[in-house]
């Protein structure tokens, strides 16, 4: 993995707007992200199940334990590590760095596992 700070970043909006466990789809250069405020924190996967290929950015987010549910098949994921935590699914989802700086939410261009 790469030094974070020299990977390209992509703006998702302020934090004070982010409604906490309400997902938001950002699709930049052909990736589709699903960032999530659980908490004090962000967090960054990708916007399609594993299982399935359906947008995790339209499913649940359970806040306490950080996870996101694909609405479609209820497959279950974490939203720090991308583990796949409930069938049908059983491979992971990407994870990116997401971070607020000044007030602002960022999201890397590239995943954690790069």
């Amino acid at each position: 993995m790469g030094d974070a700070t020299n990977r390209p970043r992509v703006r998702v909006g302020a934090y004070a707007d982010m409604e906490p466990g309400a997902p938001i789809r950002v699709d930049f250069d052909g990736i589709k992200v699903a960032v999530v405020r659980a908490g004090d924190s962000v967090y960054a996967v990708a916007d399609r199940c594993s299982h399935a290929n359906y947008s995790l950015a339209a499913g649940e987010v359970d806040g306490d334990q950080l996870t996101i549910e694909c609405w479609k098949h209820g497959a279950l994921f974490s939203l720090s590590t991308g583990e796949a935590l409930m069938l049908p699914a059983i491979a992971p989802v990407a994870t990116f760095s997401a971070e607020v700086i000044d007030g602002d939410v960022f999201v890397s261009a590239v995943t954690d596992k790069e």
